[in-house]
């Protein structure tokens, strides 16, 4: 009841196998993981420009340039 039977053992080479096999495939995943990590941590530690007293922020228009040239000629004639 307590020992493992040949199923289990090769059950455990198999997980050792995908998991240390490869020249270090956990290694390159852990690596690459921490590159994401540093490079999150960097976009984070950035600072935005921040704007020149008196002047008021604009809003950002996300549409396709056709329509918002539409919307912008009814707004002015509106």
């Amino acid at each position: 009841m307590g020992s493992l039977s040949i199923w289990h053992w090769l059950i455990i080479g198999a997980v050792l196998l995908i998991v240390f096999g490869n020249k270090g495939r956990i290694s390159d995943i852990m690596g690459d993981f921490a590159k994401g990590i540093k490079a999150f941590k960097k976009g984070l530690a950035e600072e935005d420009k921040p704007a020149a007293p008196g002047e008021t922020p604009q809003a950002i228009d996300h549409r396709p340039a056709a329509e918002a040239s539409k919307v912008s000629d009814t707004q002015k004639a509106g």
